[in-house]
């Protein structure tokens, strides 16, 4: 289950996202939370997250989650990576990197299906 920054804002806190999630889907289920600041990362943890996605932060912000996280939880890296910075964000310890600008890039194809009699 993917919690995003919407779905934080709706119930007010990284951590009552998570922990609603939580009891929705039991532990079976990997919760993921989308922060954008360092400082709900402890929160996240301690709510239940399984994996933390760090939204949009600069290298300093992400190596300082992952001292934070101590292991406790897997960190995904989001937003703004590139080919020219990929490896600054690997570099910061972070377990998982997501490329968006991979389908923000790619040009479209118009396929149809139509059938003729």
């Amino acid at each position: 289950m993917l919690i995003k920054d919407n779905h934080v804002q709706a119930v007010g806190s990284v951590a009552e996202a998570v922990r609603r999630a939580r009891r929705k889907v039991g532990p079976k289920v990997h919760v993921e939370v989308e922060i954008d600041r360092v400082a709900d990362l402890e929160s996240a943890i301690e709510a239940g997250a399984d994996i933390v996605m760090l939204d949009n932060m600069r290298p300093a912000e992400m190596r300082k989650a992952v001292a934070i996280a101590r292991g406790r939880v897997l960190l995904e890296a989001s937003g703004g990576v590139t080919l020219a910075n990929v490896r600054r964000v690997a570099e910061t310890g972070v377990d998982f990197i997501s490329v968006g600008w991979i389908t923000h890039s790619a040009p479209t194809l118009d396929v149809a299906l139509d059938f003729e009699r």
